[in-house]
């Protein structure tokens, strides 16, 4: 029988003086208070292609999944609970989500499928580990351990330590993020707030690569996280990250797209600064571009003495909007032919026909490029998905 308020005051017991690498322990305790021989905690790699068992978890007791074909990987890109039975009972997997950012799987081995109730008593449990996970991540390294198949790379490393989570959702409005290659990215980036009925959304490319494109980047996203907190408008955001880019890296520039969504009457206002025009998708149809560029890119805005264009669109309830750099875009196969914005076009619309969740969908559409590229990418490649009311 679950004793599920002993198992959250066992586990609450991390919130002030554990880590996220003492988790894997407490929850082994726990176990038994859930009605579970055992239970254990994967999380999803950077490149979201495995679930691997969280740092300190007993060797042999869980084991790495692949997301694709496992029924772990069913649980985490559905966001549902699932049930995986064998000669003994079974393993329940539950999505661990921190608000809408997938962080991985749930595993607890059962006797019988739980009731009704029960699950709804272990759904609980798996929000209160998501938010364990998130809130004891930063202070050690055992998440970030668990999720790196691969070394990552300074550059990389400096830009995923600026991004906010991959996914947002408040009110109707979701937004999700990707970015590719994961070990080794320095010159792309996003970045969003929800701030009352605003939504604010920013998209970077940087020209070059490596730990001077991540430079640049740091100061673009924090340039423009210091002008969006001060309460700038978008023109006046554009002309404070331009004259900082100009002033501490002459000759470099960043292309950009800067979004304000009203989430409330789906009032959409944006500057293309020289980045290649969204995608807006409507009723199972692409809708002509936006103007592109309506400013030159970030750090040259100088040369010109007109002021940023913004462009506003009425969107309706159920419209997408998708943002990329041209490395989705300008991936090519083997014959050298792109993958261009047609074909993204239609793989979104197909994701949205399929009801594919977001986070899903963008995904699937980096491992789509990745594969395309042969596995090699050539550049940087980065693309977030906006549904409102969807």
């Amino acid at each position: 029988m679950l004793a599920p308020m002993a198992a959250v005051r066992l586990l609450l017991g991390l919130r002030h003086r554990g880590r996220a690498e003492d988790l894997p322990a407490v929850l082994s305790r726990a176990a038994p208070l859930l009605d579970a021989e055992s239970a254990g905690v994967l999380l999803v790699d950077y490149g979201q292609l495995s679930l691997c068992p969280l740092h300190g978890t007993p060797p042999g007791t869980v084991v790495a999944l692949p997301v694709e074909g496992s029924t772990a990987g069913l649980a985490f890109t559905t966001g549902r609970d699932t049930w995986q039975p064998d000669a003994d009972g079974g393993r329940l997997w539950q999505p661990l989500l921190h608000g809408a950012e997938r962080l991985g799987v749930l595993e607890t081995r059962r006797r019988a499928y739980p009731s009704e109730s029960d699950r709804s008593d272990l759904e609980v449990i798996a929000a209160l580990l998501a938010e364990l996970i998130a809130s004891r991540r930063f202070y050690g390294d055992a998440v970030e351990r668990t999720r790196r198949r691969l070394p990552m790379q300074v550059a990389a490393e400096v830009i995923w330590n600026q991004l906010p989570p991959l996914t947002l959702a408040v009110d109707g409005t979701v937004l999700t993020a990707v970015l590719e290659p994961c070990y080794d990215v320095g010159g792309d980036a996003f970045d969003y707030a929800a701030n009352g009925d605003l939504l604010h959304v920013g998209l970077f490319d940087t020209v070059g690569h490596g730990i001077e494109a991540s430079a640049l980047t740091t100061l673009t996203l924090n340039t423009y996280r210091n002008a969006r907190r001060s309460g700038l408008s978008l023109a006046d955001t554009y002309r404070s990250i331009d004259k900082w880019i100009h002033a501490q890296h002459p000759g470099s520039f960043v292309t950009a797209v800067l979004a304000e969504l009203d989430t409330a009457t789906g009032e959409y206002r944006r500057i293309s600064a020289g980045h290649p025009a969204e995608l807006l998708l409507r009723d199972g149809a692409l809708l002509p571009a936006l103007p592109t560029p309506t400013a030159l890119p970030l750090g040259l805005g100088h040369m010109l003495s007109r002021h940023p264009r913004v462009v506003e669109l009425a969107l309706r309830p159920g419209d997408t909007i998708v943002f990329y750099t041209d490395g989705i875009t300008e991936a090519r196969d083997a014959t050298g032919a792109l993958f261009g914005p047609d074909r993204l076009a239609a793989f979104m619309l197909e994701a949205i026909r399929r009801r594919t969740p977001a986070p899903e969908a963008m995904r699937r559409l980096i491992h789509n490029i990745v594969a395309y590229e042969n596995g090699e990418l050539r550049d940087d490649a980065t693309a977030a998905m906006l549904q409102w009311r969807h």
